[in-house]
C-alpha cells in the first residue's frame, strides 16, 4: 500500500521561467565567441549560456548535471544571432528531457549539428549580405556629406536590429521547439526568404556601386575630323556607369573567384588605375 502511494506521487514539474531564458539569451550574445577556438568553435560559449539553465533543471542530480555540460561540450558552429534560434530550442528539448520525456544526447547534439550549418547560411545571408549593406548605405551616405551622425546612425540601427532580431528568434525557437522548426524547414519559406534577402542585397550593393565607386574616361577617339569620347558618346550609350561596375565585379571576381587577399586586390586595383591614367584613358 505504502508503495502504491509513494508510485503516485509525483516529483514537482521543473519549469523554466522567461526570466531564464533570456539571461542564457544574453549570455550567448555577448560570450559566444569569447572562447572561440578551432577545437569546438562557439561549444564553450553556448556552455556559458546553458549553465544557468542547465543547473536549475539538473540541480538535484549532479550525475545529469555533469552530462548535460559535457554533452554541449561537442563542437558547435553557426551564425549567433539567427542560429540562436537552434539555442532556444536545445533549451527546450533540455526542459522536456528533465520532466522525463525520453530525449537522448543524440537526439540533442543531432539537432545541434544538423541546423548548425543552414541557419549559418541563413544568418550571414540575411545579416552580413543584406542587412549590413543596407544599413552602410544610411551611414556611408550621411558620412559622405560630412555628416557626424553618419557612423552614430549605423551604429545605432544595428546594434537596435541586431539584438532583436536576435531576441526574437531565441524565444521562437524555445516556444516551437524541435517540432517547430522540422515545420519550418520542411516547407519552402525559407527559401523564399533567403532568395528574397539575396536579390535585396544584390540591388542594394548595385546603388552603392553606383553612388560610391567612381571612374570615368576623358579618352578621346578621333576619326577624321569626327571626335567621339569614350565615355560619353560610346560607354554611356550602351550602358550608364558600365565602368564603375565593371570595376566593382572584377573586385568582387578577384576576391570571390580567384580567392585573392584584400591587399593584393588594392595593388591590382592602383596599377590599374596608374597604368589608364599614365594614357590618360582613366
Amino acid at each position: 500500500m505504502e508503495q502504491s502511494l509513494e508510485n503516485d506521487i509525483q516529483k514537482p514539474k521543473k519549469e523554466l521561467s522567461k526570466r531564464d531564458v533570456t539571461r542564457s539569451f544574453w549570455r550567448w550574445t555577448f560570450f559566444s565567441h569569447a572562447n572561440y577556438n578551432y577545437e569546438r568553435l562557439e561549444a564553450t560559449g553556448l556552455v556559458h549560456s546553458l549553465s544557468p539553465i542547465i543547473k536549475k533543471l539538473y540541480a538535484d542530480d549532479p550525475e545529469e548535471y555533469r552530462n548535460a555540460l559535457k554533452r554541449h561540450m561537442s563542437f558547435f558552429n553557426t551564425e549567433p544571432h539567427f542560429g540562436g534560434i537552434i539555442c532556444g530550442m536545445v533549451i527546450a528539448m533540455e526542459e522536456d528531457r528533465a520532466n522525463g520525456a525520453p530525449i537522448t544526447d543524440d537526439a540533442i547534439n543531432g539537432i545541434k549539428t544538423g541546423l548548425m550549418g543552414p541557419f549559418a547560411g541563413i544568418g550571414d545571408t540575411l545579416w552580413q549580405g543584406t542587412l549590413t549593406p543596407i544599413l552602410l548605405a544610411f551611414g556611408v551616405s550621411l558620412g559622405a556629406e560630412g555628416n557626424l551622425m553618419g557612423p552614430v546612425v549605423y551604429g545605432l540601427l544595428m546594434f537596435g536590429i541586431m539584438f532583436s532580431l536576435a531576441y526574437f528568434v531565441w524565444m521562437q525557437g524555445y516556444k516551437m521547439g524541435k517540432a517547430g522548426i522540422e515545420k519550418i524547414l520542411s516547407s519552402n519559406i525559407l527559401q523564399y526568404l533567403i532568395t528574397g534577402a539575396s536579390a535585396m542585397g544584390a540591388i542594394v550593393l548595385g546603388a552603392l556601386t553606383a553612388n560610391f565607386v567612381s571612374v570615368s574616361s576623358p579618352f578621346v577617339i578621333k576619326v577624321g575630323a569626327v571626335k567621339l569620347g569614350l565615355q560619353e558618346d560610346i560607354l554611356d550609350k550602351l550602358f550608364k556607369g558600365i565602368l564603375p561596375l565593371g570595376i566593382t565585379l572584377l573586385t568582387l571576381y578577384l576576391l570571390k573567384n580567384r580567392k585573392m587577399k584584400s591587399t593584393r586586390v588594392m595593388l591590382i586595383l592602383v596599377a590599374i588605375g596608374v597604368l589608364f591614367g599614365a594614357f590618360n584613358i582613366f
